[in-house]
């Protein structure tokens, strides 16, 4: 086990029971009831009590004893620079498809990252594959019931899993049933890599989790990703608009079979598959509360729904807007364009052709900002704001190349700004209409 390191607070909630006792950002926590925490699953755990004695330690390394009494079980109020503290499990395996492997150098600094840590699947839904997972680690999955877990299985044939993951693997199906004994349950995701692990493999892959239900909630179907940057790594097939379509016939069977048999949809297709395909996407029923939403499957459907609830302002004056997408979603974002046209609005998408990972990466959310500023360029778009999905931001790193808003407002000497979805472009534009005159 590695040794943890204190736990640097970041932001203190406001009249919290930390606030109260003095914490601020900068400090570090070192001890929580004379234990040291690995990570933000054991703050919680120990701090659960109604009387906590903490070890805190400022930015000076001077450390002092806290005494705080609280509601059992209420937080309190720490959020960290990291939710790991002795730092995060990395991957392991050397997959044929790691879209970490296939990115350039000079990206912002997060995306280098391999993780592949339980933890962070419990807390923030990333996907893991089970191959690094200790006999520790499988217990306080169980003891502490870190449940759901996000789980990458792409195949559960050994030879094909092997195959695809770069080396040999433990047992996943044999691993996700011990811990669905213990009552884990999980959603689990299938990458499909054309002529690897689709056909019938994927057939079995299916069947396989379909087995372990109501341990596995859900399972994601998505297309592998390829940039143009692939160096020394097998030859992988893209999914193309047919093996697309295709796709999503077979999801569909396969929703009829678990509806009938198990009394849900069980499997999901990826957005970008329905987009791909130009096969309609479905409606929010469907997707049964969006179980994989962080994986990309449903978020269409919510982007399209909000788009009809959408309020845009009632201006007296024109206002002109540039909506910045990639070429996946340009579907939709026309259709956002459209719903903005009812209150005045003069909107144009601007499709950005992604350059610096390649033609075939066509979300949003990984626009680099020298394209996006290179396609306003191109468009010749004036607009009084321009609006840049707020999936391909993260502050304060910026776009995956690392610009930021305030850098691309300058080189498009327009301002910018990130938006979420629908409903929070209409409450920018009602905003910035507030000062412009609105009816």
């Amino acid at each position: 086990m590695r040794r943890p390191s204190p736990a640097q607070v970041e932001w203190v909630a406001p009249a919290s029971a930390a606030a109260r006792a003095g914490i601020i950002a900068g400090d570090r926590l070192v001890q929580v009831n004379g234990r040291t925490p690995r990570d933000y699953i054991d703050y919680r755990y120990f701090a659960a009590e109604g009387i906590v004695r903490l070890l805190v330690e400022n930015p000076a390394g001077d450390r002092r004893r806290l005494l705080i009494e609280k509601p059992v079980d209420e937080d309190l109020g720490l959020r960290f620079t990291s939710d790991v503290f002795d730092g995060v499990i990395t991957c392991g395996n050397r997959c044929a498809f790691c879209f970490v492997a296939q990115l350039p150098r000079g990206l912002r600094p997060s995306l280098y990252v391999r993780d592949d840590d339980y933890r962070l699947s419990f807390l923030h839904g990333n996907f893991i594959t089970l191959t690094n997972l200790t006999a520790a680690d499988r217990a306080r999955i169980a003891r502490l019931h870190l449940s759901p877990l996000y789980v990458s299985v792409h195949a559960t044939d050994p030879s094909v899993r092997e195959a695809l993951f770069g080396r040999p693997t433990s047992d996943v199906v044999a691993t996700m049933c011990a811990l669905t004994a213990k009552g884990i349950e999980f959603h689990a995701q299938i990458v499909v890599c054309p002529g690897v692990n689709d056909g019938p493999h994927l057939e079995q892959t299916v069947q396989d989790l379909g087995a372990l239900f109501p341990g596995v909630r859900s399972i994601g179907v998505v297309p592998v990703g390829l940039t143009r940057h692939r160096k020394r790594q097998p030859p992988l097939r893209p999914v193309t608009p047919r093996i697309a379509r295709d796709l999503v016939g077979v999801v569909r069977r396969w929703q009829r079979q678990f509806l009938e048999t198990l009394g849900t949809r069980l499997v999901f297709a990826a957005d970008e598959l329905y987009l791909a395909s130009g096969v309609a996407v479905p409606g929010r029923s469907h997707y049964e509360g969006f179980p994989q939403l962080g994986n990309g499957i449903g978020c269409a459907r919510l982007f399209l729904d909000g788009v009809k609830r959408m309020k845009p302002p009632s201006l007296e004056c024109r206002m002109s807007v540039a909506l910045v997408t990639g070429e996946m979603a340009a579907p939709l974002v026309e259709a956002l364009a459209a719903g903005l046209a009812a209150g005045g609005i003069k909107a144009k998408t601007c499709v950005v052709e992604n350059r610096l990972l390649g033609r075939q990466v066509t979300t949003a959310g990984l626009l680099a900002g020298r394209d996006v500023a290179r396609a306003l360029r191109q468009s010749g778009a004036r607009a009084d704001l321009v609006v840049v999905p707020g999936t391909a931001v993260r502050e304060p790193e910026g776009f995956i190349d690392s610009m930021t808003l305030g850098e691309l407002a300058k080189q498009v000497a327009m301002p910018v700004v990130a938006a979420a979805g629908p409903a929070q472009v209409g409450a920018i534009l009602r905003r910035l209409a507030g000062g412009r005159g609105a009816r």
